[in-house]
């Protein structure tokens, strides 16, 4: 088997980020990686040819440890996905709602179902993998102890799922970015687009006022901006945005040579098609 049919993510086998890439990309492997490090590491090394990592969750926020990874891991974006999380309660074949004590999983994953939890009068034990907690229980092989984890961990592990869908709230997506060594630039005027990039100002009064004045401006929408320390200065601040549009477009053009002039290090991560959830999501909080 060659690596361009292999798609590299962080965690155990069934773990949500294996969920996403087999429903991102069905006719690819997944290969498990101890790290996000590993997992870009596997496709810049070509072991792998695209890597799946999340960057925000509906309800937790931001992945952090990626938005540090993403400027300098030597990748490009070329793609994202929504994965809507379904928390299962999972245990031992023959075990039931009634007999188990425990449950195991990742600190996230407890504290979004911290309902059924209280409901079922278990005690939550942290572990460092959803799909890893599974592993375990699997393991153990005690119908007191269950985890917290994906129905694709159910399948791989042999667990019965007691109990499904038990986060407490149902918009519950966590959206991942679909890196590979190369840029895939969709054509101009093909879809609708998203362009990714990093940039820092100076640390002057207005800097950042500035930089972004080109998209208001030229009436590009800007989805998303986030800040974040560099190097452990308090002086040095990054910025990563995503933005409606595509660089060869004249006003995203036009923005981000006025960015270019006010902000320094700015640097395209990906240029990507806006996957159709975006939209159908902002529809949906429309009719509330």
């Amino acid at each position: 088997m060659g690596t361009s049919n292999i798609i590299a993510f962080q965690g155990f086998p069934g773990a949500y980020s294996d969920l996403a890439c087999r429903n991102a990309r069905p006719t690819m492997t997944t290969m498990p990686c101890a790290t996000f490090e590993d997992a870009f590491s596997a496709v810049r090394e070509g072991r792998a040819s695209l890597a799946m990592i999340p960057v925000e969750n509906s309800i937790a926020g931001r992945v952090a440890d990626n938005h540090y990874l993403l400027p300098e891991g030597g990748l490009h974006i070329i793609g994202e996905h929504f994965q809507r999380v379904n928390h299962q309660l999972l245990a031992p074949k023959g075990a039931t709602l009634d007999g188990i004590r425990t449950v195991r999983s990742h600190i996230q994953a407890l504290s979004q179902c911290q309902t059924a939890i209280r409901g079922l009068g278990l005690q939550a034990i942290n572990h460092a993998d959803t799909a890893g907690a599974a592993k375990e229980i699997a393991a153990l092989n005690d119908p007191q102890h269950a985890a917290i984890a994906s129905s694709l961990a159910a399948e791989i592990y042999g667990l019965d799922i007691l109990k499904s869908g038990i986060e407490d709230a149902t918009h519950n997506t966590t959206r991942f970015l679909i890196l590979a060594r190369e840029p895939k630039l969709p054509a101009l005027g093909s879809c609708k687009t998203i362009t990714t990039f990093v940039f820092r100002v100076r640390s002057v009064p207005a800097a950042l006022y500035k930089a972004l004045g080109g998209f208001a401006t030229n009436g590009i929408n800007m989805t998303k901006l986030e800040s974040y320390m560099v190097g452990g200065h308090f002086t040095q601040t990054q910025f990563y945005a995503d933005v409606e549009g595509h660089p060869d477009e004249r006003s995203l053009r036009l923005a981000l040579e006025e960015l270019d002039f006010f902000a320094r290090e700015v640097k395209i991560l990906g240029v990507y098609p806006a996957n159709p959830f975006r939209y159908q999501e902002s529809q949906r909080v429309g009719e509330d």
